[in-house]
C-alpha cells in the first residue's frame, strides 16, 4: 500500500483521490485480513473479501469504489503499474449468415465514404434487428417475412424512425445486389410514423451570461471548463469539435481558430473572440497540467488525457444545470447553446449564407431549420385574419355551425 500511494504521488494522482484509497483500504482490506488473521497480501485475499462483503445484483457507487480499490492494489502487485479506466464501448457484432451480410453492407456504406457516425448507427440499428431475429430463431435470410420486420418495427421504442430508415436502406442493398428475392424495403416505404416537429432548445442572452458567470475560475477543472463553455457559447462549437481542438487549430497571431468539423469534415474558419482567448491562455497558464499530448482539454485526474465528446457534453450539461437557469422543457448542452448563438445572429437580421458559415453548415437549407425559433420575424410574416361576416355563419340556415 505505501508504494501504491508512493506511484499515485509521481503519477501526479490528487491528494484527495489519494486519501480516499487509503481511507477503503483502512476500512476494508486491512480491517477484513485483521480479523481473518491474515499476514500478506495477495489478489485472492482481495478477491475473497470482494465475494464476502459484496453481495447481491445492485453494487451501489461506494461499493464500486471499494472494488476499485482492490483491483488497483491486485494491478499494482502483478504489475508495478495503476491502468487508467476507460469506459469500454460495446462492440456489436454481427454473427450469422444475416450478420456478414449487414457486415456487407457496411462495407459498402464505407466505399460510398458515409460518415463514420452514420455507419455506427446503421450498426446499432442493424444489430438490434439481428438480435430480435434470433430470438425468433431466424437466422437465414431466405427465412424472413414480412411479418417479422414488421413486429420488429411496432416494438422499437427508441428512434423507430431512424431503424425503419436503416432497414429500408439495407433491404434495398441486398435487393438490388440479388442477395434477397424480395425487396422488404417496400415493406417500409409506407410505414407510417408520428414525427413530432421539434423547436430547438435556446437560451436567452441573460441566461447564458448566468451560465458563464456560474462557472467558478479559482482551480484548474473551473478555468477549463469555463473556456470551453466559451467555446459553445461564443462561437458555437459541437461537444465533439471542443474536445478534439489542438493547439494547432488556433492561430494566435491572425486571431483564428481554424479546424475541420469532426461532425461534418468541413472546414471552418472562427474568429478567436478576446474573451475566448483570454480564457483559453489562463487555462493553458494556470490549469492545463503538463502532458505531450497535442489536444487542448485534459481531463484534471491523472494521467491526464485528452477529454473525450462525452465527457465535454456531460460537463457543459451538468454547469448549465446547476447554474441556476431554469431548463424545464429545453435541453441543457453544448448544442442548445449552439442553437442559441444562431437565434442572436436571427435576432441581429445577419444574413442567412453568413450564419450557415459560422455554424459550419454544409448546406444553407440545414440552417433555415433555425428560422423556426425566430418568433419575431414569424409573427410580422403574420397576415391579418379578416372580418367575417355574420351572414357567413347562418348561411343554409346555420346547419353546418350549431
Amino acid at each position: 500500500m505505501a508504494e501504491c500511494v508512493r506511484y499515485f504521488e509521481q503519477h501526479s494522482f490528487s491528494q484527495l483521490r489519494i486519501d480516499r484509497y487509503k481511507s477503503m483500504w483502512k476500512s476494508g482490506i486491512v480491517s477484513f485480513m485483521a480479523k481473518e488473521s491474515i499476514q500478506y497480501y495477495d489478489a485472492s485475499i482481495g478477491e475473497n473479501y470482494i465475494r464476502t462483503n459484496i453481495v447481491g445484483s445492485i453494487v451501489t457507487p461506494t461499493q464500486r469504489d471499494f472494488i476499485r480499490s482492490i483491483h488497483v492494489l491486485n494491478e499494482f502487485q502483478e504489475k508495478g503499474i495503476i491502468s487508467k479506466r476507460f469506459v469500454h464501448r460495446v462492440e456489436r457484432k454481427l454473427l450469422g449468415q444475416i450478420g456478414q451480410l449487414m457486415e456487407q453492407f457496411l462495407l459498402h456504406l464505407e466505399s460510398l465514404r458515409r460518415n463514420k457516425i452514420t455507419i455506427n448507427d446503421h450498426r446499432l440499428y442493424l444489430h438490434r434487428f439481428l438480435i430480435f431475429l434470433e430470438s425468433k430463431q431466424i437466422y437465414h435470410i431466405e427465412k424472413l417475412r414480412e411479418e417479422f420486420i414488421l413486429n420488429f418495427i411496432s416494438t422499437t421504442t427508441n428512434n423507430n424512425v431512424c431503424v425503419a430508415s436503416s432497414l429500408r436502406v439495407y433491404f434495398r442493398y441486398l435487393f438490388e445486389n440479388q442477395l434477397i428475392k424480395d425487396d422488404f424495403s417496400e415493406v417500409l416505404r409506407h410505414y407510417n410514423w408520428n414525427k413530432r416537429e421539434k423547436l430547438p432548445s435556446v437560451y436567452s442572452l441573460e441566461e447564458i451570461s448566468k451560465i458563464e458567470s456560474s462557472i467558478k475560475r479559482e482551480d484548474d477543472t473551473g478555468k477549463r471548463n469555463y473556456a470551453m463553455m466559451l467555446l459553445a457559447t461564443r462561437l458555437g462549437l459541437r461537444a465533439s469539435d471542443i474536445s478534439q481542438l489542438c493547439f494547432n487549430n488556433i492561430c494566435w497571431e491572425s486571431s483564428k481558430i481554424i479546424l475541420l468539423q469532426f461532425k461534418t469534415g468541413k472546414k471552418i474558419e472562427l474568429p478567436l473572440l478576446a474573451d475566448v482567448g483570454e480564457a483559453i491562455i489562463d487555462y493553458l497558464k494556470y490549469g492545463r497540467r503538463e502532458s505531450v499530448s497535442s489536444y487542448i482539454f485534459l481531463y484534471t485526474r491523472a494521467p491526464f488525457s485528452a477529454m473525450t465528446n462525452d465527457a465535454v457534453a456531460g460537463t457543459l450539461g451538468r454547469i448549465i444545470e446547476s447554474s441556476g437557469v431554469d431548463t424545464k422543457g429545453r435541453k441543457h448542452g453544448a448544442h442548445a447553446m449552439r442553437h442559441s448563438l444562431a437565434s442572436r445572429f436571427l435576432e441581429n437580421k445577419e444574413p442567412m449564407p453568413v450564419i450557415s458559415e459560422v455554424l459550419g453548415h454544409q448546406s444553407t437549407i440545414t440552417t433555415m431549420s433555425y428560422l423556426r425559433i425566430d418568433i419575431d420575424s414569424l409573427r410580422q410574416c403574420a397576415l391579418d385574419t379578416p372580418i367575417v361576416s355574420n351572414e357567413f355563419y347562418e348561411q343554409r340556415g346555420g346547419i353546418y355551425y350549431e
